[in-house]
């Protein structure tokens, strides 16, 4: 009796051997470029807004918040002191004098191992100096294609000065960076009465013709709600979600930061906190035509969301983010979200604010898509169907870029 596994297919080759299966699911996963859906970077182009070398790297605020666990100085002594100065403590207290497990510490020995830097150095003098040697337009070519983004998002907010004067120029642009309209400061400050809702509308439409984003977005606190009766309430409805229907763009919701827990550690005080899908479900309910990206910043809320994927169309989960960028973690949220919702879903954006981060931040999620992938192809294959090697370029291609495109480029009614 011939098996389902072996019974006629349009493909010609099926991958019946769970090794062979691993080694061509690790193959496909680390070899599809990735559109990177949220980041904080900037093109070269962009001047001092594109972060780059090893200083920015250890002085980001996730390796300043662990190293403060350990410093001997407090953090009004810490940040007077230069970018140099920081990173010299950053290192020799994660680095030198204790060895970098964390997911953060881990990823900076990632990108000294990319470019062949010693990465047990008790100073970062070979470091410095090869970045500091870096021309930075082919600096960035590079790392794209050591990281295998085709593209990425930026956050652009036209509110922050420096940035608005970049937009006003004539700034050279890189097609590899996509903007987003980044709406935080005019939702998520207490003198929200900034003008009428006409006169907002205008300002929203001005930007989005001077900038065209791909998608507007916003990260709000863990007490989100909606319907409310707050003037967060009143944007939303007269302002934003409007304007999202009048030019199909998706509105990106990224729920569940505490600003400043402990404002002496800057960007590094932020902390997590459990939200209400509900209050998602319920925007999604009341407006089926506006695409949602949504992402949450707290594991407990995982569930529920994918449980709401599964009842509305226009909502597209996305990314592990920050507290959740861990291996333990992505890969549990990435396998329950093919348990159940298959592969439509981003299993994952960057967040990357230093171009470097791109490096270790995707070799790191790659290595815990393919463990997930392959358990989920193992499983149907021990359930009776073997999967094609085209299937998985086609299944890992999606996930990578094709429900990202789709999204941002099909109204919520043509989409399936």
């Amino acid at each position: 009796m011939v098996s389902s596994v072996e019974r006629h297919t349009k493909f010609s080759q099926l991958l019946t051997d769970a090794a062979e299966l691993r080694a061509h699911v690790e193959s496909v996963v680390n070899s599809t470029w990735v559109m990177d859906v949220h980041t904080h970077l900037f093109p070269a182009s962009f001047g001092g807004l594109c972060l780059f070398g090893l200083d920015e790297l250890l002085t980001y605020h996730y390796l300043t918040a662990e190293a403060f666990r350990s410093l001997k100085i407090s953090p009004d002594q810490f940040w007077p002191l230069s970018k140099t100065d920081q990173a010299d403590l950053v290192w020799k207290t994660l680095f030198v004098d204790s060895s970098p497990t964390s997911e953060a510490a881990r990823g900076v020995i990632s990108v000294l191992d990319a470019f062949g830097l010693d990465t047990r150095a008790l100073d970062l003098t070979e470091a410095r100096e090869f970045f500091s040697s870096r021309n930075l337009p082919e600096h960035v070519d590079h790392v794209l294609e050591i990281a295998r983004v085709t593209g990425v998002v930026m956050t652009n907010d036209p509110m922050d000065e420096a940035e608005n004067k970049l937009w006003t120029s004539n700034v050279i642009s890189d097609s590899r960076f996509k903007c987003s309209l980044r709406l935080d400061r005019l939702f998520n400050k207490p003198d929200l009465q900034m003008g009428s809702s006409t006169e907002l509308r205008r300002l929203i439409d001005g930007w989005i013709k001077r900038m065209s984003p791909v998608y507007m977005a916003l990260s709000l606190p863990p007490d989100f709600q909606f319907p409310s009766d707050d003037s967060r309430d009143r944007l939303l409805r007269e302002v934003v979600l409007p304007t999202a229907q009048e030019h199909n763009l998706p509105l990106t919701l990224m729920v569940g930061v505490r600003r400043r827990v402990n404002a002496a550690l800057r960007e590094a005080g932020d902390a997590v906190g459990r939200a209400d899908v509900s209050a998602i479900e319920r925007v999604c309910a009341a407006y089926p035509d506006v695409k949602f990206l949504v992402t949450f910043l707290s594991r407990e809320n995982q569930h529920e969301l994918c449980v709401a994927a599964r009842k509305f169309r226009n909502l597209m989960p996305f990314g592990c983010w920050w507290f959740l960028n861990n291996p333990s973690i992505v890969s549990e949220i990435t396998r329950e979200r093919i348990e159940m919702l298959g592969q439509s879903f981003i299993p994952q954006h960057s967040d990357s604010r230093v171009l470097e981060q791109l490096i270790y931040k995707w070799k790191h999620a790659r290595k815990q898509i393919a463990d997930a992938l392959f358990d989920s192809y193992e499983q149907l294959l021990n359930s009776g169907r073997a999967v094609a090697p085209q299937e998985i370029s086609r299944d890992v291609t999606r996930m990578f870029s094709g429900n990202f495109n789709e999204w941002v480029d099909t109204p919520v009614s043509e989409s399936h």
